[in-house]
């Protein structure tokens, strides 16, 4: 799943998430480059996204920064697919015209982190996976946290909702981390392109 299913901002919690800004690296520094922020809720990626952008002067594009205000919810009866589609879009759109995008989107699983990565290269960027572990304990003890004291810009998580998650999600390896080779898309699809206009349906800008 594409959730980035907390909203973050600079603010004291009760575990920070890592501070570290560090430069993305490309082969060359006027090439935009796309950046895939990848992990659980809470474990800190709007946060770090709000660094990176700040330090390559990028757009930032958080999904749940849309969907809340909105829609009152993350998900909203599969509003929220349509919104990634579009803020892929803009994303695409934006690395064409030089501008590096931070896309704050959680990313669970592979293939859609191998179909942005394509979709970035084909549009003439770079692509740079970054990644956020987070332990169990202390991803609950933030959700907990964000409901007392944001509950506006936050929506109700369990501990439930949390193992499920946890089980779903499929941790980046070396080779994603490092740029390696793309896979190739899975079994009876021709090629990422098409796989990506499946899985959002409403991203017209391939």
């Amino acid at each position: 799943m594409s959730q980035s299913q907390h909203s973050g901002s600079p603010r004291e919690e009760p575990f920070p998430c890592p501070s570290a800004a560090e430069p993305v690296i490309t082969q060359d520094p006027h090439v935009a480059t796309l950046i895939l922020m990848v992990g659980l809720p809470a474990a800190g990626k709007t946060t770090r996204a709000e660094q990176l952008a700040a330090t390559h002067r990028a757009l930032r594009l958080t999904p749940d920064h849309w969907m809340i205000p909105l829609f009152g919810d993350s998900m909203a009866d599969g509003k929220r697919w349509v919104l990634e589609g579009r803020l892929i879009s803009v994303a695409l759109q934006a690395l064409r015209l030089g501008t590096s995008v931070v896309l704050d989107y959680g990313l669970w699983g592979r293939d859609e982190r191998s179909a942005l990565r394509w979709l970035a290269h084909a549009a003439g960027a770079a692509c740079q996976v970054v990644y956020l572990p987070v332990d169990k304990n202390v991803q609950l003890a933030r959700i907990v946290h964000r409901q007392e004291t944001t509950p506006h810009r936050t929506f109700p998580m369990s501990e439930a909702d949390v193992d499920t998650w946890r089980k779903q999600f499929q941790a980046p390896d070396a080779a994603e981390l490092d740029g390696g080779e793309i896979p190739d898309p899975p079994a009876g699809w021709p090629g990422w392109r098409e796989w990506a206009a499946d899985h959002w349906p409403s991203c017209t800008d391939g």
